[in-house]
């Protein structure tokens, strides 16, 4: 199918790039007389207000893995899926309240820094290549592939032929500023890019909804696509559903997906590293606030859109609104390609004019991720690898020109790795399973290291190595188990390894580099409090009514 892109989206695009490019560099420019230091490049100097990280952080988190992939399972799956969503809200308070008091009073730059102090140096290390791999291998590759796939869509045939130069380009927009700048020059471009996104994301919503029926309309968009696909407003499928093994009922509210968030929101660097950034506790919860509401509104623009277009897949030739909706989602080989949804929308529905900003902000996710990656990479690499391995006396010039040169070396392997990554049926489905063999394990240490006097460095690492052989076991066929319920299992089964290790050696007395902890350490501001509640009354009316 046709782009149908004028010039008119052309130039929109390209002026997208240009200022997004541009203020980077402005925001981020080295001020007369002071050389850039490491706080600078990877803290962003400590100046960040509450609205940029928590626009920052719905940037770094929104990605060609919600717009493509969610969409993606939206459409095979349904409301279902916006459980990732709407449960990361809570989820980030209880970051806000609980976990991140403890990494801004120990003053850290990276996550392996915390298990440092709080167990050791090998562990540290152990996690900082872990989390390296994790992210160039994972994470860069898989955000380049979706988003090169949506260009590819939008831009071409669908067929592959514009995937080369598609990564070429994003990978280009998201090194321009951002390896140059930090994470000054990501958190700040961030508000431009949520923006952006939320805009771009609720205008294809919008037009989609209006194109469903050929009577047109939102509110008949929106009736039309309940009456015809009820099934797939429930966020708890029943055991009867062939998708009930990626979401497993109420075990989703109670189980593993708990494990998930808790381990995203908490423990990944290049989310929690905006938090970190900010001018102060205070000001850091207040974004989090601030990002758990952003949150809400997700499934509206990125899961919604799917289930249009499931709804006009399965209307068939004859009363659906266009022809050849039949055709769009079928492979060669008779199988449904999802992650096609969002990108075929905008390609069929949205205007001219309107297509150049819509396919901004799609990339706009993509290449606020891409960036948010790349400085954690860098990060991690700089401070927790380079720094105390090879050159411990390195200057902040030496540093930052290492992050710099790391992010590089990143971006060049994933941009390898993407285009061979083929195509991956709900590629978002895929990303969570996969990242799920060893969250469990982290999540488990972290919780005790943090609030367990008593564990032990000797517990954490016996229960982080025995989590991936017991996530193995628990993978084995004739189980039958949701994957999500695999994880929950991984992580209280590593929890019982780490306490059952750490009081055999520690002779039932505290660890050394326990963290003692206080009333004090978790009170929290009015605001903070006030959204909390609100977030959490929200949530209840959203489950009531899509049960």
């Amino acid at each position: 199918m046709e782009s149908n892109f004028s010039m008119l989206d052309y130039a929109i695009f390209i002026v997208y790039g240009i200022v997004i490019v541009g203020v980077g560099l402005w925001v981020s420019r080295d001020k007369k007389g002071h050389q850039k230091t490491a706080e600078d490049y990877f803290l962003a100097s400590k100046s960040l207000p509450w609205w940029a990280v928590g626009a920052s952080l719905i940037a770094a988190n929104i990605s060609a893995e919600q717009f493509i992939g969610m969409s993606g399972s939206g459409f095979a799956i349904g409301m279902a899926i916006a459980s990732y969503e709407w449960m990361a809200a809570i989820t980030l308070i209880i970051v806000g309240k609980f976990f991140l008091p403890i990494f801004i009073e120990k003053q850290i730059y990276t996550i392996p820094e915390f298990v440092e102090k709080r167990f050791s140096t090998n562990l540290k290390t152990i996690l900082a290549v872990f989390w390296i791999a994790l992210f160039v291998f994972v994470n860069l590759t898989t955000v380049l592939f979706l988003g090169a796939k949506a260009v590819d869509t939008v831009f071409g045939s669908g067929d592959g032929s514009l995937m080369i130069r598609a990564i070429l380009i994003l990978a280009f927009i998201a090194a321009a500023y951002s390896i140059y700048g930090g994470l000054a020059a990501v958190a700040w471009t961030d508000v431009i890019q949520v923006v952006l996104l939320v805009i771009g994301g609720m205008i294809t919503t919008v037009i989609a909804l209006q194109h469903v029926t050929p009577e047109g309309g939102v509110l008949n968009g929106l009736n039309h696509i309940y009456n015809t696909a009820g099934d797939k407003f429930h966020m708890i499928l029943h055991k009867d559903n062939p998708e009930f093994m990626n979401l497993p009922g109420v075990a989703v509210l109670v189980g593993g997906m708990w494990v998930a968030n808790l381990y995203y929101w908490g423990f990944n660097q290049y989310i929690i590293q905006r938090t970190l950034a900010a001018k102060s506790l205070r000001e850091a919860q207040r974004g989090i606030a601030f990002a758990g509401f952003l949150k809400l509104l997700i499934p509206l623009f990125v899961v919604v859109p799917g289930i249009i277009a499931y709804v006009m897949f399965t209307q068939g030739e004859g009363t659906a609104v266009i022809d050849g909706v039949s055709d769009a989602f079928l492979k060669s080989d008779g199988t449904l390609n999802v992650d096609k949804a969002y990108p075929w929308l905008i390609s069929v529905f949205v205007p001219s004019g309107l297509k150049g900003l819509v396919i901004a902000a799609l990339i706009a996710a993509i290449v606020s991720s891409l960036a948010s990656m790349l400085n954690s990479t860098a990060t991690i690499f700089t401070m927790d690898i380079y720094r105390p391995y090879i050159n411990k006396n390195a200057s902040d010039k030496q540093i930052v020109t290492v992050g710099r040169l790391t992010a590089v070396f990143a971006l060049v392997i994933a941009a390898f790795m993407a285009k061979p990554l083929g195509s991956i049926p709900q590629m978002f489905q895929y990303i969570q399973e996969y990242t799920g063999m060893v969250s469990p394990g982290i999540l488990a240490v972290f919780l005790l290291g943090l609030f367990w006097k008593k564990a032990t460095n000797k517990g954490a690492i016996v229960g982080i190595l025995s989590s991936i052989v017991v996530a193995l076991l628990l993978k084995i066929p004739g189980l039958g188990l949701p994957w999500m319920d695999q994880m929950l299992y991984t992580f209280l089964i590593t929890l019982v390894v780490i306490v059952g290790v750490s009081l055999t050696y520690s002779k039932d007395v505290d660890d050394p580099k326990g963290i003692k902890l206080t009333s004090e350490t978790f009170i929290t501001g009015k605001v903070f409090n006030i959204s909390a509640y609100v977030i959490l009354i929200i949530l209840v009316v959203l489950y009531t009514v899509f049960w």
